[in-house]
């Protein structure tokens, strides 16, 4: 068995070293809970609400759609998740980096940096989000095909997108926020341009 250069056998450094990393992970554990990393992603989860509601500012539809949509996309603040065709979805709703340069010329900031707000700025992701979902809205004037532009410009994308996108408002609010009575959901808000916004049959 080889020594350490202070004489103590390799195989007796490594168990003190094994002993003292074990009670330093109980001490931490006794003193902490929760995890570390749990801190910040319950932090991230509070913002994103905050930003889901704010966006929506009291229009029951909208919020239920965001949520539909950030529980279908599932990112988290800081998300950058590289995708097949090279490009990136950013931030809890997993905008697509395919928008960066658009927004940017929309709003007159460098790409870089809309980059770094849609990853990082929960609210600035949200009102993305909800700007792209507006946009399909105006154009297609259909809710559900709305909801699958917000994922892909592939029509069979768009209604895989929108029933799991359902599936999860279902979850959350429960069957009966697809029934007859949601058209309540839009009274505060009845059109977005010229567009009717309904809730058809779910997908």
């Amino acid at each position: 068995m080889t020594d350490d250069p202070n004489g103590m056998p390799v195989h007796h450094c490594r168990r003190a070293t094994s002993r003292f990393l074990g009670a330093l992970i109980s001490v931490t554990l006794a003193l902490h809970p929760c995890s570390a990393a749990a801190v910040p992603v319950a932090a991230g989860e509070i913002e994103i609400a905050r930003c889901i509601g704010s966006v929506a500012n009291g229009r029951v539809w909208l919020e239920r759609t965001l949520w539909g949509l950030r529980d279908q996309e599932a990112g988290w603040i800081g998300a950058e998740v590289r995708n097949s065709n090279g490009t990136h979805d950013l931030g809890p709703l997993q905008v697509n980096s395919w928008w960066v340069q658009r927004i940017s010329e929309l709003i007159g900031r460098r790409p870089e940096v809309i980059r770094s707000w849609l990853a990082n700025d929960a609210c600035f992701n949200v009102r993305a989000a909800n700007w792209i979902f507006l946009s399909g809205l105006a154009v297609s004037k259909d809710y559900w095909r709305a909801v699958g532009i917000y994922h892909s410009p592939t029509r069979w994308r768009q209604a895989r997108y929108a029933h799991g996108v359902a599936v999860h408002m279902r979850r959350r609010f429960g069957e009966q926020v697809f029934a007859t009575s949601t058209a309540n959901l839009v009274a505060a808000e009845p059109t977005v341009g010229q567009v009717r916004i309904q809730f058809p049959k779910v997908p």
